[in-house]
């Protein structure tokens, strides 16, 4: 816990219906600190005084005794090198070290399912959440094609639904990041920041990330007008002309969401058609808001970090000509890489990175796979949960193996 002798002053900046803010508050109250909210929903004036002290326009802002630690990311990263508890004046702790038969690594519909279906068979699974508990659903708005919610249902409620299931059935929760594994000796032996682990099995099911469209002035301006969650920054652009890279479900969705406060959204696709669902192409198709952009790339970002975004310059791959749109806000959503780096070379992946299966089972014995780390195919919430049904009694029948 914070040193109750030094007042330690916290102040975050937040939004309504902000994943990142909810993740940035939770990783706070964890560490037992208190902090200011300061919510700009619904006040001009404390957006003002956040974009004077910050020169940003993503939440959230975090200050630590006036001094700008920036984003959930920054504040995340300060944490994982052990700088966040210092600033926090917490003490460090020693390594600890845990035990279990079952390991699943991720907390998003794949691994919360694997979770209640071993923790219903009494594996008692301890689930190494990450530092986004939840996965690429927290970022999510509404999820319509989720079976049993008639009327949708938020993203990031639904992983809450889920964890607090698996929880009920007692599953244990580290929300620590995997940083090392040894396969090669029994039990294996997992490393999640400074806690070792010893499991007799394990399920991988870390999901995906948002991939980038790899420009200079596109990490340049993240924060400055460059984002990857309209969920998130969309409030900054009201009244103003976006643009979204990408042609799948998520930039279609994203679109679609920023057309609720910009006046104009391009969508760049590099086809002349897009991959999304049916349903979501037809809602897109409706919003005049959108504008589409065919067999286009965005060649490069214009502007700076004190003025934003000012434009983007488009090429268009048949005819090579070049363009220049007008826009304050890009938004990439080109789709995601599989979370697999810290398992390369100890287990079998393709060239994308995505793990090599035979249904769950993987090429080490014990260790299985759920989710978008192994299915560059469908990528749905329902199909994640699916596999991770399948992996968790693939693990089940593995464990009583080892006890015959």
């Amino acid at each position: 816990m914070p040193d109750v002798n030094r007042e330690i002053k916290i102040v975050i900046y937040t939004l309504n219906d902000c994943p990142y803010c909810t993740l940035a508050k939770d990783l706070l109250k964890k560490k037992g600190a208190s902090f200011e909210e300061r919510n700009i929903s619904d006040s001009e004036e404390l957006e003002k005084e956040m974009s004077e002290r910050t020169g940003k326009n993503t939440l959230p802002q975090i200050f630590i005794d006036e001094k700008h630690v920036g984003g959930f990311d920054d504040l995340n990263a300060l944490d994982k090198k052990g700088e966040l508890d210092r600033l926090l004046g917490i003490k460090g702790e020693k390594q600890l070290e845990k035990r279990t038969r079952l390991l699943i690594i991720g907390s998003g519909p794949a691994g919360l399912t694997s979770a209640i279906y071993a923790a219903r068979a009494d594996l008692e699974p301890l689930v190494l959440s990450g530092r986004q508990p939840g996965g690429q659903l927290t970022t999510t708005t509404e999820v319509e094609n989720y079976p049993g919610f008639v009327g949708g249902v938020m993203g990031p409620e639904l992983m809450d639904i889920m964890r607090k299931q698996a929880e009920r059935f007692g599953a244990a929760f580290l929300d620590k990041e995997l940083t090392d594994v040894d396969v090669t000796e029994r039990p294996f032996k997992v490393t999640a920041e400074d806690t070792k682990i010893s499991a007799d099995c394990i399920i991988i099911a870390s999901g995906a990330s948002a991939q980038f469209i790899g420009l200079p002035a596109e990490k340049e301006l993240l924060g400055h007008g460059v984002s990857t969650c309209a969920t998130c920054d969309a409030f900054f652009f009201r009244g103003r002309d976006v643009a979204v890279v990408g042609g799948g479900d998520s930039a279609l969705e994203e679109a679609m969401f920023l057309t609720k406060f910009a006046t104009r959204v391009y969508l760049i696709h590099r086809r002349d058609k897009l991959r999304a669902s049916k349903i979501m192409q037809d809602k897109a198709f409706k919003n005049e808001k959108i504008t589409f952009v065919w067999d286009s790339l965005i060649e490069d970002i214009m502007g700076n970090k004190t003025d934003g975004v000012k434009s983007i310059k488009v090429k268009n791959i048949k005819s090579g000509a070049l363009s220049e749109l007008s826009c304050q806000g890009v938004f990439v959503a080109i789709g995601h890489k599989p979370n697999t780096a810290p398992w390369a070379g100890k287990i079998e992946l393709d060239k994308a990175g995505y793990i090599v299966s035979s249904g769950t089972k993987t090429s080490v014995e014990g260790i299985f796979c759920a989710g978008d780390v192994q299915d560059h195919v469908y990528r749905q919430a329902i199909t994640a949960a699916g596999s991770g049904c399948m992996a968790a009694l693939d693990a089940e029948k593995y464990l009583e193996s080892l006890a015959d």
